[in-house]
């Protein structure tokens, strides 16, 4: 059984940044089809929730106001 020895803050640290630079090369920039649908995807995720906070809001209103 492996047992793992502590680390420094100073290793942890380095650790962290070598992983944040391995993702920073495997990702890519998104083309701009991607990126069009991810803003579209995003912006009808904000505006449905938004509806649905409104709708609260309104019940509430409506109900106990």
């Amino acid at each position: 059984m492996y047992i793992e020895e502590p680390q420094t803050r100073m290793q942890r640290i380095r650790a962290f940044l070598m992983e944040c630079k391995r993702v920073l090369f495997v990702t890519k920039k998104p083309t701009t089809e991607e990126l069009k649908v991810i803003l579209k995807v995003s912006g009808l995720g904000i505006l449905l929730i938004g509806f649905i906070g409104f709708l609260l809001q309104m019940s509430k209103h409506l109900l106990f106001g």
